[in-house]
């Protein structure tokens, strides 16, 4: 598949050519089409060759990718084909990269395999942050089945409290002597006490 921009400053009649192949996969049971080889023309020449990596999807569907790029920083899906390459020398990136090379129907692309990956550090992150709230969330539940009701009835009565005479009189004038012999008791007024039965 090539890609033909002609004359753009010094660079005459450059062309961008795709190397695609397509093979049978006994496994998935159907085609695949994959990107081997990306070459820069310029000149009547081939002056760069970068070899891809993970450049594939079905025959029936088209390859789409948000960066195809030379440099690291983009996951360099393409690698110069030599060490001592000019390749070396070019900085290429497809932004907004789609490609299809067999079963194309009324100039459409089909169906894209994208190439984002199902395990993105963002999409990681939700998953550990869900798992830890479904881990509180079953804590939470079990502690509520294995909670115990505490069924309390409380039986209140107004009784009169004993208490034995204390050397502190400041509070005399809440209190009245009890007739009694022997020790000297007093009773404090309007006292309650309950009874709580478990």
């Amino acid at each position: 598949l090539s890609l033909k921009f002609g004359d753009i400053g010094n660079l005459k009649g450059l062309v961008i050519r795709f190397l695609l192949t397509t093979s049978y996969y006994q496994l998935s049971v159907q085609n695949w089409f994959s990107l081997h080889r990306v070459q820069l023309l310029y000149n009547h020449s081939a002056q760069a060759t970068f070899n891809a990596s993970r450049i594939y999807a079905p025959a029936s569907y088209s390859y789409h990718c948000e960066r195809v790029s030379s440099l690291q920083r983009y996951d360099a899906l393409l690698i110069p084909s030599s060490a001592n390459d000019v390749s070396k020398l070019w900085e290429v990136t497809f932004i907004d990269f789609q490609i299809q090379g067999f079963n194309i129907q009324e100039g459409h692309f089909a169906y894209a395999k994208d190439c984002a990956s199902f395990f993105s550090p963002a999409i990681l992150m939700g998953l550990v942050m869900s798992l830890i709230l479904l881990l509180v969330l079953a804590y939470a539940l079990h502690m509520l089945i294995h909670l115990k009701s505490l069924d309390r009835h409380y039986e209140c009565k107004a009784s009169p409290a004993y208490f034995v005479q204390m050397k502190d009189n400041d509070m005399g004038d809440e209190k009245e002597p009890l007739r009694s012999s022997g020790n000297e008791s007093y009773e404090l007024r309007n006292q309650q006490f309950c009874k709580i039965y478990i």
